[in-house]
């Protein structure tokens, strides 16, 4: 069977989203999965089939998802009140929308390109944290070593004292 020719696709969209806390490893099957709970709490079954939803990517603190054309707006909220990954708690954040995986993976390049060294190790109050930087001046703290941690949201200039 020969494949449809690009006329009679359908559109698609691409969106790359930023999870936070970053240093949390997601199976790309539990992330679609939140996902998709979230999509049909918020616009029920026949929204959820409209907007089609899939994880193309997902790793390294970064994901690729896939919608409809004209669909993106309700995708992002959707994202946006996913609260839990399998029973991790996380943050979505949406960074680019596009209509192809290829200028996506270019822009997610030239972060990487930009961010070295994300992780490190740093004392702090006279406590042991992981420090991992963001682009701008943010950094987040996550305590070693304990089950109950607490979350510390600084910038450069706090770590430089």
């Amino acid at each position: 069977m020969k494949p449809r020719p690009p006329t009679m696709r359908e559109k698609r969209r691409y969106i790359l989203v930023r999870m936070d806390p970053p240093t949390l490893s997601v199976d790309g099957r539990d992330f679609y999965y939140a996902i998709a709970e979230s999509v049909t709490s918020i616009y029920g079954d026949t929204g959820m089939a409209r907007i089609q939803p899939a994880v193309i990517s997902c790793g390294e603190g970064y994901a690729i998802i896939r919608c409809t054309r004209s669909s993106e707006k309700e995708l992002l909220a959707g994202l946006a009140a996913v609260s839990h990954v399998h029973e991790k708690k996380m943050v979505i954040r949406s960074i680019l929308t596009s209509g192809t995986m290829c200028s996506l993976h270019q822009y997610l390049a030239e972060v990487k390109e930009k961010t070295p060294n994300m992780e490190q190790d740093v004392t702090f109050q006279g406590r042991s944290f992981i420090a991992i930087r963001f682009q701008g001046t943010k950094v987040d703290l996550f305590e070693k070593g304990f089950k109950n941690q607490e979350l510390l949201f600084l910038t450069e200039e706090d770590l430089e004292e």
